[in-house]
């Protein structure tokens, strides 16, 4: 199918998507706020309306990536795109702060398919020796989405109103749709004809539902203990279960005999839940330690994905020439070091010293991403790109639901409920340095998976 696909038309859709998503949930963020005094939203209802998108992608992103396999991942893409530009056009016509939730989790359904099968179609489409570059490109188009939302997102809500966020979703959705439809002629279904495992989507589901539920509530009490307990069991469940059905929607003897493939989603999913909860910390801090306001806050927090922006294509590159996974281990490197300098911060700690480390983390973080996907997609089967491509997204959002939970307990303990003020500024401080050291143990783990494939591959060499 490859011979039939423009390489530059499959790269265009793809990054038009991978920008499309996080500008939408960067920029939404910036809208909450307005979006609260509207419709007098308590502080649990904007919080739901970016969860639900979340946990929606959750949910969805394996069983989205299994059904690419078999149905066709430029079909699934297609129907992702559909989903995520009308329930976008219907967000900008909400009528309450509940049908907002609830249409962001439609949304993000959408999305799922979307973010399952993107990386699978860039693989699909490139050869082998071109495909960390096109990987690199393709992540790099996600920062920058990440990059533009807020003050683009600012921009247009001061502007227009916060509608108009959504407003914009409609004429990008259909572009990419068009691009799909007039240029991406290939399809890639090397599971066609396999029966999907509904039995096995719903536990994941209904297991994902409840760790998230309850990681996200953990300091509400012990009831949102009990789900996330119920959830870890539901999970292991899940892979009992997988490990004896015929067709399942993901693979355990992938995991099991694919040692490559295991130690690299390991890596990305400590990763994201060591890197994630950086972005949160240093908000707060900037604004109520150091007292900058929330543009200049912003301004400061935007060098981290600007320069994973900037690096990601010339570290795919590198990916290329050198070990994927050597490079993503440097990159691993890379943000524990900034990680180490997060965790020494103090009241009086330079906002130069604070840049640089934020350019650290950037950079390393481009070390890693693209190159650890590149190693993800290349370790497994045509016919289960898929399942890889939505694994690898499924790492990522529950790894970044990882870092919040730590956060989450970290508040709960030392903060007990309190506001951040300067009378409690020691405790948030003391709360942040326990939380970034907890997310420096993650990477240092995550370095140790990484290396550990890096003697797999060697060994298979």
């Amino acid at each position: 199918m490859t011979g039939q696909v423009s390489r530059s038309a499959t790269l265009l859709v793809v990054c038009t998507a991978h920008f499309l998503m996080p500008f939408m949930m960067s920029a939404v963020g910036v809208a909450l706020p307005v979006i609260g005094r509207e419709f007098s939203a308590s502080a649990m209802q904007l919080g739901l309306v970016e969860t639900a998108y979340v946990l929606s992608a959750s949910i969805f992103l394996l069983s989205m990536g299994r059904m690419g396999d078999i149905y066709g991942r430029r079909r699934i893409f297609q129907y992702g795109i559909v989903i995520f530009t009308i329930v976008g056009g219907l967000l900008s016509q909400a009528w309450s702060i509940e049908s907002m939730i609830v249409m962001r989790f439609l949304q993000g359904m959408g999305g799922s398919m979307v973010m399952a099968t993107t990386f699978a179609i860039v693989v699909s489409v490139f050869p082998p020796k071109e495909r960390g570059k096109a990987l690199g490109i393709a992540v790099a188009c996600v920062y920058a989405g990440i990059s533009c939302g807020p003050f683009f997102g600012g921009a247009l809500v001061s502007a227009f109103g916060w509608r108009s966020i959504f407003y914009l979703a409609v004429p990008l959705g259909i572009i990419t749709f068009a691009i799909t439809c007039a240029k991406l002629r290939g399809e890639w279904a090397e599971a066609r004809g396999e029966p999907f495992d509904w039995r096995g989507s719903l536990v994941y589901a209904v297991a994902i539902l409840l760790l998230i539920s309850g990681a996200s509530n953990l300091d509400q009490g012990l009831w949102a203990w009990l789900l996330a307990f119920c959830g870890t069991v539901g999970l292991i469940f899940f892979l009992v279960l997988e490990s004896h059905t015929e067709y399942p929607v993901l693979n355990v003897a992938l995991l099991r005999s694919n040692r490559v493939f295991a130690f690299s989603n390991l890596a990305a999913l400590l990763n994201y839940a060591a890197t994630f909860g950086v972005t949160f910390f240093l908000s707060l801090y900037l604004q109520y330690v150091k007292g900058l306001s929330p543009r200049d806050a912003g301004m400061i927090l935007m060098i981290q994905p600007i320069m994973q922006a900037i690096f990601s294509p010339l570290c795919g590159r590198l990916a290329d020439h050198f070990s994927a996974a050597g490079v993503a281990t440097i990159g691993m490197g890379l943000c524990a070091a900034g990680l180490t300098v997060a965790a020494s911060i103090t009241a009086t700690t330079s906002m130069t010293l604070i840049m640089v480390m934020l350019a650290v983390l950037g950079l390393g973080f481009a070390l890693f991403s693209s190159p650890n996907v590149s190693v993800i997609m290349g370790s497994v089967a045509p016919r289960y790109l898929g399942v890889a491509s939505g694994l690898n997204s499924t790492m990522r959002t529950l790894g970044m639901m990882t870092s919040m939970t730590v956060i989450t307990i970290t508040f709960s303990i030392f903060m007990a409920g309190q506001a951040v003020t300067p009378q409690t500024q020691a405790l948030f401080l003391f709360s942040m340095h326990t939380a970034l050291v907890t997310f420096t143990v993650f990477c240092v783990i995550g370095i140790f998976f990484s290396m550990a494939r890096i003697r797999k591959q060697a060994e298979k060499q």
